[in-house]
């Protein structure tokens, strides 16, 4: 169970809703508030169901804990499912809340919200230390005992790989751009603050969240996307918005790759788990599987594009003119069976959509050197998407004979980002890599995510029994590398959402890349009266524009926007009407509660659109040009 504690000077709250599991409830359950409460957000967990006795114990214990340190007497139980993307079933989720409830009223004036319920909520929060606080309760007994109503799941399928993860012996240094190896323990992480919390992050593999990062709320605020409770943890929906950010980064990616020469293909999401080939890689990658059985078959659902583009080189005719060869897939879905207590949000999923990319070099000196020129390109894809080379660290993993090797070439490395960067080091190689890269992005919580990644890959040529058929007629196994140049397509809408928060807290004002925003130029016209230029503006611009027709008035129109983080905002009245001209607000160059507007032409603001989004792909909207038209997702 996921607890967020507020200390408010009120809560209140007013039904809207039904959803198709709400529970039934009388008028006076349609809203309530309290003044001077302890606010209790609570999202119950399939894992709560094996006890669901002690988890209300447990729960009502740390609840009332809070609340007699904040010295209160009263309580708001609020049902909120986003703390959490492994949810308990509503029968049990409505039982455990109504279990805190009668708990806590013996010491406590206790009202609990109703569960499955679309509801508005106005809550102000006190500010002091132990005003907001999170925790994380687990009944004593686990699903995994098999009591309880949760069904016993099938074994879980582990790698080799993934057990050697956990035992290998790591030697963990900071390289300098100087070439400098710095035992990771007593660096001096002044100046490199990001770092240090990366870091922290890989030595101490606490991979677990006890509570949601900012961007969980902003991918719903945005209709961007939600937790899919028809699905497995970890599965995603997306809303319109949200598939047409996924996408526009699709599209870019595949487009760079395009220009290095990837060709793009295009291979089955799930194999047979006991191909001779396969079932020898599946062992040898550090992920956990989804399987299934299918006439008497035991398959797996792909978690790379590895599998079903190695076996298409298997049957390939290449010659040494070819190389390097260059394949691409745009996996929607790549699949990895990734721990609950992972699993939040954007950061961390079990169904993903990531472009893998996979070269055949001649030989080492040539898969070094698109080492090199991957690893250029990997930060250039991340740049344009609005990754900055300063939002991410960098770490490189080797074995310590292929440093030794290869100092100089490593070293480049650092230097290229010009700052110090992690140094995962092994005696002895565990998985099928000698060298690999990642640019991790690491969120306000100090998790830290993996993005663009890299990996010279010295066995699946032989494992795959792929060729290339040299100047002299001879048969040859090429070094292969595995290339993501954007890491996946969702991690990097999460990213850029961490960052626009980040931004926000330090008193910035937060917007997605021109390119990638749904709305672009929104058009706010005072009157009816104004509607017939509005509607000029707008088929004048060729940008995704849409016009805000609502029967409200202007000043929340622009709020509205402006949450929304609309890049461009025209207000047309009567002097727009006359003069032709259109006053715009810039959302780019304004600070907080400090609009920078702008009087310009509609043919100044489609030319400053279009030299900002030139060169990025572009789709129209993905929503009706009206917003009274629109539905609401949420």
């Amino acid at each position: 169970m996921q607890l967020l504690l507020i200390h408010s000077d009120y809560i209140e709250y007013e039904v809207k809703k039904s959803t198709p599991v709400a529970e039934e409830i009388e008028d006076s359950f349609k809203q309530g508030r309290l003044e001077e409460a302890l606010t209790a957000f609570i999202a119950v967990e399939k894992v709560d169901e094996s006890n669901v006795e002690d988890a209300i114990s447990k729960a009502s214990a740390e609840i009332k804990k809070v609340a007699l340190q904040v010295r209160t007497d009263s309580i708001m139980v609020y049902p909120y499912a986003h703390l959490s993307s492994d949810l308990s079933s509503p029968k049990a989720g409505v039982t455990v809340l109504k279990g805190i409830e009668k708990a806590l009223s013996a010491d406590f004036t206790v009202k609990r919200a109703p569960f499955g319920w679309y509801k508005a909520f106005k809550i102000s929060c006190k500010g002091h230390p132990l005003s907001e606080l999170s925790r994380t309760v687990v009944p004593e007994e686990s699903a995994a005992s098999g009591s309880g109503e949760c069904e016993s799941e099938t074994e879980e399928v582990v790698s080799e790989a993934l057990k050697a993860e956990s035992t290998a012996k790591s030697y963990w240094h900071v390289l300098t751009p100087d070439g400098e190896l710095h035992d990771a323990a007593t660096f001096d992480f002044t100046a490199h603050e990001n770092l240090a919390k990366f870091v922290d992050y890989e030595i101490s593999k606490k991979r677990a969240v006890d509570k949601a990062p900012p961007h969980v709320d902003l991918m719903r605020r945005l209709e961007i996307a939600d937790y899919e409770p028809g699905s497995d943890s970890g599965n995603m929906r997306y809303y319109p918005k949200g598939r047409l950010i996924k996408s526009l980064l699709e599209n870019y990616v595949l487009e760079e790759s395009s220009k290095v020469g990837a060709m793009e293909v295009e291979t089955p999401l799930m194999y047979d788990m006991n191909h001779p080939t396969l079932k020898k890689y599946l062992d040898r990658f550090p992920a956990r599987q989804y399987s299934i059985e299918s006439d008497k078959r035991h398959l797996f659902l792909r978690f790379a594009a590895c599998f079903g583009q190695f076996l298409m080189n298997h049957d390939m005719t290449i010659s040494y003119k070819n190389l390097p060869l260059k394949m691409i897939e745009m996996t929607r879905y790549s699949f990895r069976k990734e721990q609950r207590g992972e699993l939040v949000g954007l950061r961390r999923l079990r169904a993903f959509t990531m472009p893998d990319m996979h070269s055949l070099c001649s030989d080492m000196e040539q898969a070094i050197e698109q080492f090199g020129e991957q690893y250029n390109m990997c930060i250039s894809v991340l740049e344009n998407i609005g990754i900055k080379v300063d939002d991410f660290e960098v770490a490189i993993r080797f074995t310590r004979d292929f440093y030794n090797d290869n100092k100089e070439f490593i070293t480049k490395l650092a230097k290229t980002v010009n700052k110090p960067v992690l140094v995962e080091m092994w005696d002895t190689r565990f998985f099928y890599f000698v060298l690999k890269f990642e640019f991790n992005f690491v969120d306000a919580l100090a998790k830290a995510s993996a993005l663009s990644t890299v990996q010279i890959d010295v066995e699946n040529a032989e494992r795959y029994d792929i060729n290339y058929i040299d100047s002299h007629g001879g048969a040859n196994r090429p070094v292969i590398l595995h290339c993501s140049p954007s890491g996946a397509i969702e991690r990097c809408i999460y990213g850029l959402l961490e960052k626009e928060a980040m931004k926000a807290e330090e008193g910035g004002v937060p917007m997605l890349p021109l390119w990638l925003s749904p709305t672009q130029v929104r058009i706010i016209p005072i009157g009816d009266q104004h509607m017939e230029s509005a509607l000029d503006v707008a088929d004048r611009l060729n940008c995704r524009v849409d016009i805000d027709d609502r029967e409200d008035t202007v000043g929340k129109k622009i709020r509205e926007a402006g949450r929304e983080w609309i890049p461009y905002v025209v207000v047309i009245g009567d002097k727009e009407m006359e003069s032709g001209n259109i006053n715009v607000t810039i959302r780019e160059e304004s600070k907080p509660k400090k609009p920078v507007k702008v009087e310009m032409t509609p043919e100044e603001l489609n030319a400053r659109v279009a030299s900002e989004i030139e060169g990025m792909p572009y789709k129209g909207l993905c929503l009706a040009k009206m917003l009274t038209q629109r539905p609401k997702f949420l």
